[in-house]
């Protein structure tokens, strides 16, 4: 296996039915309890999210600068990922940063639309790098990234056609595969059903160079976890559940130390707790 290529990395997830783990960070904090996680299972590499809000927070120099600071120090592979572009301006943006893999997402767009914008991003990294893994997605994913008290009904309608997920990866040349099996955002009232067998059809009608990723890992099962991980899912996103833990453990943190005004002794039970949920989620998904 090249750990350094995450291509690489997903073609032995797929094929000996594990998954990779893709976290999204907020703050220093977050991206060294992943590291920490990272290194105490035994995982390849380490692929750190940044949504668009995070990345205007953090900055994308800053994010990828710290990438390669924990790599040298932890000597893993780390992949900076920016989840969720919306736009092929944001998307082109995080690579010409540094970021060493790439997320679009205009699955809200007409299908055509969507292709067309994929594939510019598809065309850009792949003449400047062609090894960094770029990922497209389709089909309709409801919710957002927090806990959300109201049930989400997943329409028949959201869920991403076995024959619509070959065109669009014929028509864009994605390295990596999103789409709506049933999975949401955010953690709901209800507990999402994944479509499992909507996974099989997926996988077995689409190249074998071209990996699944699962979007909206928090709030799923273990067991459906599992199922969708022998079904074809290589990669897993989660970040709902670290940003509970982080602030469920700082919330903690402040209230038994309420005199305590010095950040580096506040932080360590709060690193603990993100670093305990992904080795949680790591041992799960048999990362290895």
């Amino acid at each position: 296996m090249n750990k350094n290529n995450l291509n690489g990395v997903l073609a032995e997830a797929t094929s000996g039915h594990w998954s990779t783990g893709h976290f999204n960070i907020s703050n220093l904090e977050q991206f060294r309890a992943i590291m920490e996680a990272s290194k105490a299972v035994g995982a390849p590499m380490a692929m750190i999210g940044l949504s668009e809000g995070e990345r205007k927070f953090v900055g994308l120099k800053q994010a990828v600068a710290l990438g390669r600071a924990f790599e040298e120090e932890y000597e893993m592979p780390v992949f900076i990922n920016p989840d969720h572009s919306h736009s092929v301006e944001a998307a082109k943006a995080a690579f010409d940063a540094g970021f060493n893999s790439v997320h679009v997402d205009l699955s809200k767009l007409p299908f055509e639309e969507n292709s067309a914008g994929t594939r510019e991003v598809v065309d850009y990294v792949k003449s400047k790098n062609p090894d960094v893994s770029v990922e497209g997605e389709l089909g309709y994913l409801r919710g957002d990234s927090i806990i959300q008290k109201e049930v989400i009904e997943i329409k028949l309608e959201d869920l991403t056609k076995p024959e619509e997920a070959a065109e669009f990866v014929e028509k864009t040349g994605i390295d990596r595969f999103s789409g709506a099996y049933g999975n949401i955002h955010g953690i709901a009232a209800n507990e999402p059903k994944i479509d499992i067998e909507r996974i099989k059809s997926i996988r077995k009608i689409l190249p074998e160079n071209v990996f699944l990723v699962l979007h909206g890992g928090s709030g799923i099962t273990n067991g459906d976890m599992r199922k969708a991980i022998e079904a074809g899912i290589a990669n897993i996103h989660i970040n709902t559940e670290i940003r509970v833990a982080y602030t469920e453990a700082l919330r903690k943190a402040l209230a038994d130390n309420p005199e305590q005004v010095v950040p580096y002794k506040i932080f360590p039970p709060v690193v603990e707790a993100v670093k305990q949920k992904v080795e949680e989620k790591l041992q799960l998904f048999n990362n290895k």
